[in-house]
């Protein structure tokens, strides 16, 4: 990614956590609840794993931003503890974690689209060819440069906690007039450790996101302490948002049928109040989704450039337009995520969202696990100092992201980890393909 002078350094604390919590904060927790549904109230018991586990990632990512400041985030972090290869293997399933998230946002968007326009429902073609059309206008528009991006950002970005409110306001008001209405519909799905796992992976996917701040490390003024203070304080408050909003569907709606919505929350507020306010809901709801896409299409390019300017991709993807814009960088990644949408358009809204978050998750956890072990190591090494001298803390963190992380894999399910695999395995031949062309 193009990196500023030294002397700019935009991003204070406010701007890095307001990071953190508009990346993490995207389609994702409007979608939520259907995919939580079936596992019942082994979701509540997965949201609490995953709270922990991303505040323990949390913490050894402010500890790395604070120990290792002129490095490049995570990719120097891995490079520094394990060599060139493992860098750009944790840093090519964060790629494909990226654009299988537009991909994800994408459906995320043309499901609450049907609450709006309801004949996006009746055709099995209609709702991936509206996801397509909405990934490659976020292409166009990250094509007319930064700028013009930043400033379509700006428009979402302001209205995206506004639905979020309106289901708390929602759910305090059901509270007060009609409190039995939580306990009418508790799910009857019995506890097991496979349903809290599978639900854990679902609901981590809400969460990812939460280390984006070191990402930029060279844009953040006094980065050794800003990135820490942001990094945890935006964890904490987003994990409070993302329980809470998506608590609130779960208890109140049906199972079977909130298992079976496409837009969760306008059908919440289609049940509780008039029959059409959910549209309403819906229409903000896509306007936050659709900021996500943006500022998510724009990370995709950027990363597909740093890999050519790396050596690790051809070095035709860091061309760019008279606009700054890198133009075969952007394409790639709208291609990538057209195909994943379009490989889902036989199932279900619902169950296609639910597919690809979870593959999302699982080419995320690569990132979480080899830090935490590059940690470790860099430790042990007296490369980087224990917080306050000591080490046992910070260890028992490492550790404790690591099994988060084989916990967080064994509840996947056996396609997505075969797809993660796949995808992660196509890192090698471009690797070492790439060491040939430069030998």
């Amino acid at each position: 990614m193009a990196l500023l002078e030294p002397a700019e350094k935009p991003l204070g604390f406010w701007m890095c956590s307001s990071l953190i919590v508009g990346n993490v904060i995207g389609i994702g927790i409007f979608m939520l609840p259907a995919s939580l549904a079936p596992y019942g109230l082994n979701a509540f018991l997965g949201w609490g794993i995953v709270v922990f586990g991303c505040i323990f990632i949390a913490y050894i990512f402010a500890h790395l931003a604070r120990t290792l400041p002129a490095e490049d985030g995570p990719y120097g972090y891995t490079r520094r503890a394990f060599g060139n290869g493992a860098a750009f293997f944790v840093m090519w399933c964060y790629w494909v974690s990226v654009w299988v998230t537009n991909a994800t946002i994408a459906v995320g968007v043309v499901g609450y689209l049907t609450a709006v326009a309801p004949v996006l429902g009746k055709s099995p073609l209609a709702a991936p060819a509206v996801a397509i059309a909405l990934i490659w206008f976020f292409v166009l528009v990250n094509m007319s440069g930064a700028k013009a991006s930043g400033r379509v950002q700006l428009v979402f970005t302001g209205l995206k906690l506004l639905p979020m409110a309106a289901v708390f306001v929602l759910g305090g008001f059901v509270l007060l007039t009609d409190p039995g209405a939580f306990v009418a519909n508790v799910p009857g799905t019995p506890l097991s450790f496979e349903g809290t796992a599978a639900a854990g992976t679902v609901a981590l996917f809400a969460m990812l996101g939460v280390e984006c701040a070191t990402l930029t490390v060279s844009k953040v003024e006094n980065a050794e302490r800003t990135i820490p203070r942001a990094t945890m304080f935006a964890t904490l408050v987003t994990a409070a948002i993302c329980i809470g909003v998506s608590a609130i569907p779960m208890l109140l709606i049906p199972q079977a049928e909130l298992a079976q919505s496409n837009a969760p929350f306008a059908d919440l507020f289609n049940r509780f109040l008039a029959a059409d306010a959910g549209k309403w809901l819906a229409l903000f709801v896509i306007v936050s989704g659709l900021g996500a896409l943006n500022g998510w299409t724009l990370i995709s390019g950027e990363i597909t450039t740093s890999f050519a300017n790396n050596q690790v991709f051809p070095a035709v993807f860091k061309r760019c337009n008279a606009r700054g814009a890198p133009v075969l960088a952007l394409v790639l990644s709208g291609v990538l995520a057209s195909v994943m949408v379009g490989m889902n358009y036989n199932r279900s809204l619902a169950q296609g969202y639910t597919f690809l978050i979870v593959l999302v998750t699982a080419a995320s956890l690569p990132l979480y696990l080899i830090c935490a072990a590059g940690l470790i190591k860099l430790l042990r090494r007296g490369v980087v100092p224990g917080p306050g001298g000591k080490t046992g803390l910070m260890v028992f963190s490492c550790v404790a992201v690591m099994v988060f992380s084989v916990w967080a894999f064994y509840g996947i399910g056996q396609e997505s980890f075969l797809w993660a695999l796949a995808l992660g395995a196509c890192s090698l031949p471009v690797f070492y393909g790439m060491r040939l062309t430069r030998t």
